[in-house]
């Protein structure tokens, strides 16, 4: 870990070493513990601290190892001095209360009966406190405000209106039910980050220090980078190969478009343009399977479908998603006269000079599809990369590498870990409270029944959780939210689910907070706002495509199977084309104003759930094509 990494330069070596090497154990823990599973029991030394922990110890020591990790990576203050006093005894206060709770006894129903002891209470209260104050370093302030404010009313939630009153619970009831039960600090979020999130995201950590990130992104440019518009074309085949691992919208941004956007610039396309685009396409990494981000695991978990039945769900709706955003990609290219990339080097060539990354990344799809656990898979997709990078000399890692990857995947770990252990705060707030059942009447209510109209404001709702919090927290507390009150309107629990999902990734590209599009503005030199823009033009697949599975079979089931979603597929991706035509004003050549009416009126027809206002949408749409190909070219 360099100094740099820390928020001060004058960090102290010996605090650089020390977050090492236990961001280093951290990593070496969490992949000890699936594979000590394949161990019969009793045969290893020590058992009861190198065997296989519980939910209920492996959970809480997850937990401690990334506060502990956490406060000094991410120190109160930039420099030395009584601000690093103070980390170090918060680290020493989250070590004991950590001890406590691994000694608490949960057989007894003394604290049941009587309350908590004093000091398993102040265990609690240091170990909210502290997830709280780390979301607020690690995650942002309006993480920890979010989940403050639910405690808050839990506490007082007697006080308020009607519409919102609950039962008021005192301090110790709450602390009792968030932190000594499995439905709070360490319920469901907290388990999955510590389980099947952790282990994708050290498997990324390991594509990168291989080569093998690399590699993905220099076969997307060979393959697209010299068609019109290639730079930007080859940064939405990235985004989609690399998002999906990254687990970051605004971190694939960043990183992929470091290279894609001064490309796109160089090409022709305007800063806010390229910004909109990498912004784009890299949310878009969130929803692509085989990983599809942390949120998918969460999704398996919420809806008890097992992780290969959701990769072929959403493998459909990501692919629209991408073409959506190619679509608006080439228009932009014909609209400008955007030429490809000269000298670039052979596809062929890159792919035989990489072949041996595809390995991992085919073991692990395979894996997933056949229904293995997301954690082994995870752990397996992590030896595979390396023992892949052993199998060319211009690849292989050495022991330093090594190391750096195990660092690496701790440290991204951080923020993610934190935000769902907040989510559960909120979880266990509502259900504790039982507001979710009000939220769910609330919401039937003011749509009057109509599904749409819910959708609406579940997609309001999505952005504006999505303003402060990560998309996964946005999609936990989303569904826990508005997931029923989407299925008493008569959507499938998976299909709500997946909705919910994507609109939960709005927030990176729609304004006024659009992270993902803020930091593509950074690279791109444009102006932010601008910026988002053009990435909610290009991003408008998130909320055209929930709402096709909505009123659709775009989503595989056994009752429309692969017809249904290849005729549903069909028209959404006419329905997206007509809104390319809507928003960019071109197609094949200018499009005139009755073209463009027209063009929003076949698209009102195809999102119309009647079979013959399809077909006349359809029949008007391909109309609309064709008299725009064959109209001569004109300034417009």
């Amino acid at each position: 870990m360099s100094a740099q990494q820390f928020p001060s330069q004058n960090t102290p070596r010996y605090l650089i070493l020390v977050a090492s090497l236990v961001a280093v154990g951290l990593s070496l823990f969490q992949l000890w513990q699936p594979l000590v599973g394949f161990f019969p029991v009793g045969s290893l030394p020590f058992e009861s601290v190198l065997g296989q922990q519980p939910a209920t110890y492996f959970r809480p020591i997850h937990l401690s190892w990334v506060l502990v990790l956490g406060f000094l990576v991410y120190p109160l203050g930039r420099e030395g001095g009584p601000a690093r006093w103070l980390d170090g005894a918060v680290i020493a206060l989250v070590l004991w209360a950590s001890a406590r709770i691994l000694i608490f006894d949960y057989q007894s129903i003394e604290h049941l009966l009587n309350g908590l002891q004093a000091a398993d209470f102040s265990a609690g209260l240091v170990l909210v406190i502290a997830t709280l104050e780390m979301a607020r370093r690690a995650v942002g302030a309006v993480m920890m405000w979010v989940g403050l404010i639910f405690l808050l009313y839990a506490a007082f939630g007697n006080i308020l209106p009607d519409v919102l009153a609950t039962k008021g619970f005192s301090f110790e009831r709450i602390i009792r039910f968030q932190v000594f039960t499995g439905a709070g600090l360490f319920g469901a979020p907290l388990g999955i980050a510590a389980g099947a999130v952790f282990s994708f995201v050290l498997f990324g950590a390991f594509l990168q220090v291989t080569g093998a990130g690399k590699f993905l992104i220099d076969l997307s440019f060979a393959a697209a980078g010299r068609y019109r518009g290639g730079p930007a074309k080859a940064s939405v085949i990235a985004s989609a190969a690399m998002g999906s691992i990254s687990g970051s919208a605004i971190a694939n941004t960043v990183t992929t478009g470091s290279l894609t956007i001064p490309m796109m610039k160089k090409l022709g396309y305007k800063p806010e343009e390229a910004a909109g685009i990498e912004a784009a396409a890299s949310t878009g990494g969130q929803i692509m399977p085989p990983i599809m981000g942390a949120g998918a695991f969460v999704m398996a978990e919420f809806t008890k479908t097992s992780y290969g039945d959701i990769v072929w769900m959403a493998l459909v709706p990501a692919l629209l998603y991408f073409l959506s955003v190619l679509l608006y990609v080439h228009v932009l290219a014909v609209k400008g006269g955007f030429k490809g990339m000269q000298g670039q080097t052979g596809a062929w060539r890159v792919l035989v000079d990489g072949l041996h990354f595809l390995l991992p990344l085919a073991l692990i799809t395979t894996l997933l599809l056949w229904n293995y656990s997301p954690v082994l898979v995870g752990v397996a997709g992590s030896g595979a990369v390396l023992l892949a990078s052993l199998l060319r000399s211009q690849t292989r890692i050495g022991f330093a590498q090594l190391i750096e990857g195990l660092r690496q995947g701790a440290m991204l770990a951080v923020s993610i870990s934190v935000a769902c252990a907040v989510a559960g705060l909120v979880v266990g707030t509502i259900g504790q409270t039982g507001i979710g059942l009000q939220f769910t009447e609330s919401v039937v209510a003011l749509s009057g029944g109509q599904l749409w109209l819910a959708l609406i404001l579940v997609a309001v709702a999505a952005l504006v959780l999505g303003m402060g919090l990560p998309a996964t927290a946005a999609y936990i507390v989303l569904a826990v939210m508005t997931g029923p009150a989407l299925q008493e309107l008569g959507l499938a629990l998976i299909t709500a689910h997946m909705i919910i999902f994507w609109l939960a990734q709005s927030s990176n590209v729609t304004p006024p907070i659009a992270l993902a599009a803020f930091a593509g503005a950074g690279v791109a030199g444009a102006a932010p706002m601008r910026s988002a823009v053009e990435a909610v033009k290009l991003a408008s697949g998130l909320f055209v495509i929930p709402l096709m599975m909505a009123f659709s079979p775009l989503l595989l089931s056994a009752e429309f199977g692969w017809t249904g979603v290849f005729v549903a597929a069909l028209v959404t991706g006419l329905l997206m084309l007509m809104l390319v035509m809507v928003l960019q004003r071109h197609l094949f050549v200018a499009v005139s104003r009755a073209q463009q009416v027209l063009a929003l009126v076949a698209a009102g027809l195809l999102v119309y759930p009647s079979y013959l206002a399809r077909i006349v949408g359809i029949c008007l749409a391909l109309a609309i094509m064709l008299a725009n190909r064959i109209q001569p070219s004109r300034i417009h």
